[in-house]
């Protein structure tokens, strides 16, 4: 059952679009490496404005995810790629619906 979530909002700075496209592109074969996330989506808002959803069942997996690869990789190019650090907010989720 999923009850938390991450919203993780950013936006590239101009020119850098297409990096931060394939940035998040690559960066899904780490996550599904974590067992505790249940669900991962990035999505582009608009040409410069991304979005990075995730699902988890309990805390602990959502603060393990934030220990992760991913994180530490979206901090470490944050400067390079987007006008300023990406805003990451800890959701609870109400509903969900998942494959299986």
């Amino acid at each position: 059952m999923v009850h938390v979530g991450l919203w993780v909002r950013m936006e590239a700075k101009e020119g850098k679009e297409s990096d931060a496209a394939s940035f998040l592109e690559q960066a899904q074969p780490l996550v599904e490496e974590e067992p505790g996330t249940l669900a991962w989506f990035a999505v582009r808002l608009s040409e410069s404005q991304f979005a990075i959803f995730d699902a988890f069942p309990h805390d602990n997996a959502r603060e393990d995810h934030l220990g992760g690869q991913v994180a530490a990789a979206l901090l470490k190019r944050a400067p390079e790629l987007f006008v300023e650090m990406p805003t990451i907010e800890r959701v609870d989720v109400l509903a969900a619906k998942l494959p299986g």
